[in-house]
């Protein structure tokens, strides 16, 4: 009797998500099949915040030392919560897979309406593509560093790192492909593994190496960047904390594959953040009290100081390969939900029509239903990347950074429509979803802009005044770079074919809206 009750309202919640999809002139094509918990996986798979503070650690003990990580980690933790709650309320009225670029087409004037949203599809098509990239690359240099690390005699070379990259791709490709349809539940057990993980290195780094003191932690503030100011130092720094919480919207860009989009939407996203952001901030302190030399800890042969000071912690090169191999395995796990998330990003944006070649990258597999063409050209487009490594690793780091400034551009353009939305529209004319900010609505979007503000001046920030062409930050660069293509498109060819959401069947509301 449960089993048929369970049933009969899985067909009614799919049902009202076709009737959602229908409102804003969309058809059904990809199967649901993500529950809750399978979102709630998806989204922490992505997020890795205490798996991402691990691996990037280096940068905020150079530009803000201990003390200046714990208080940057409180006020990313804080900043990212504020957007999590912005964006929720936006997906919760418009669950859309494209996202963003979704919500700036149906909630923009009319005048700015068409370019705006094609903006805001390119950046967020940027910027998921940047994900994979630097993703993959993480794992195939993870794996390299461990040879590094248990081979003293072995040399590397980058186009080492450059065919591990390609292999870890070809890794997700092929669960993508093969097990594209249990995707959901692969999420489920990776949450699991993301639990576990965190166990897994909390426990031996705590009990088996010596400890700071509580004032070492909380109180010693590093300028080893030899900023002018150490309050300078601290917002270069802050840029580690707010790499931590990024991609706590990737459930909405499956969101044509949730069932109950518009109240699981919200939920995920915001549990996703709150969780992160207790397993990281466990993780911060417990790394803070236990990983040695500070300056010792901004280097490393490896190329990722995280494996000495796991070394150093557990006191064996062993012990040090084993929790690494965890981050590893955590990473290739996240680099599966990355690929599918950024290929249902480029099938969105491809469904409209906003990129070259999108009739044949917006097909779907009748088959699995599956976007196996968007999937493909994700992955193949960025082992192409990946060989930018074998000239120069600066260059393919540059282009990794540009997730930040993607993201958070995105964010900047989507929450400023929704505040010009909300003081000029009467609020009974604005079609609310499930989940909604209400009064607070205001306050929250304008402090999650500024935060956003700061996260996008620093994601181009260098680490050091004393710039060269080695340390230099060029992601400005190729962010720059990227938008400019986007015009250059947009004009020879994107104005003709774009038309904003293209309307798959009738009775749709999106001009009244």
């Amino acid at each position: 009797m449960s089993e048929k009750k369970n049933e009969a309202t899985n067909i009614t919640e799919v049902a009202n998500d076709e009737t959602v999809l229908a409102r804003f002139g969309k058809r059904q094509q990809l199967r649901r099949g993500f529950s809750t918990v399978s979102a709630i996986g998806l989204t922490c798979a992505l997020m890795l915040t205490w798996d991402v503070l691990i691996m990037t650690l280096q940068y905020g003990l150079q530009n803000g030392g201990p003390a200046g990580l714990f208080y940057g980690y409180i006020v990313a933790w804080v900043g990212a919560t504020l957007q999590a709650l912005v964006m929720a309320e936006m997906a919760s009225m418009i669950p859309l897979a494209g996202g963003p670029f979704n919500w700036v087409s149906i909630l923009a004037p009319p005048w700015c309406r068409k370019f705006l949203s094609y903006l805001a599809g390119w950046i967020s098509v940027i910027a998921w593509q940047a994900l994979v990239a630097g993703t993959s690359f993480v794992c195939g240099t993870i794996v390299q560093g461990m040879l590094i690390l248990n081979h003293p005699t072995y040399i590397p070379q980058r186009w080492h790192g450059t065919l591990l990259t390609c292999a870890m791709l070809a890794v997700a490709l092929l669960i993508n492909l093969l097990l594209g349809r249990r995707l959901p539940k692969f999420e489920i057990l990776m949450l699991g593994v993301f639990i576990a993980g965190f166990i897994g290195i909390l426990v031996p780094i705590t009990r088996l190496s010596t400890h700071k003191s509580a004032d070492e932690v909380f109180k010693v503030f590093q300028n080893l960047g030899e900023w002018k100011t150490q309050g300078l130092s601290f917002f270069v720094g802050i840029i580690t904390a707010v790499n931590c919480f990024l991609g706590f919207d990737a459930t909405d860009h499956i969101a044509e594959e949730i069932e109950n989009a518009a109240k699981v939407i919200p939920l995920a996203m915001i549990s996703s953040v709150t969780l992160n952001g207790v397993l990281g901030l466990g993780m911060l302190v417990a790394l803070l009290f236990c990983m040695g030399d500070i300056v010792a800890a901004t280097q490393s042969a490896t190329g990722y100081p995280f494996i000495d000071i796991f070394t150093y912690a557990v006191g064996s090169v062993r012990g040090g390969t084993a929790l690494t191999c965890t981050i590893l395995t955590i990473n290739i796990f996240s680099l599966v939900g990355v690929v599918a998330t950024a290929s249902r990003m480029l099938w969105a944006f491809s469904r409209e029509k906003g990129v070259p070649f999108s009739r044949h990258v917006s097909k779907i597999h009748l088959g699995t239903r599956m976007p196996i063409v968007a999937i493909v050209v994700t992955v193949i487009l960025n082992g192409l990347i990946s060989f930018i490594n074998i000239g120069s690793s600066v260059a393919l780091q540059a282009f990794i950074g540009v997730f930040v400034a993607a993201y958070y551009s995105s964010f900047f353009m989507c929450a400023g429509i929704m505040l010009h939305k909300r003081l000029t529209t009467a609020e009974s004319a604005i079609p609310w979803g499930p989940f909604r900010l209400r009064r607070f609505g205001v306050p929250v979007t304008i402090i999650a802009i500024m935060y956003t503000m700061i996260g996008f001046i620093f994601s181009f920030w260098p680490y050091t005044p004393a710039v060269t062409p080695s340390n230099m930050n060029y992601n400005i660069v190729l962010f720059g770079g990227t938008i400019l293509f986007a015009l250059f498109f947009w004009a020879f060819w994107g104005r003709k074919v774009y038309k904003g959401p293209i309307v798959e069947v009738q009775g749709s509301v999106i001009e009244v809206i």
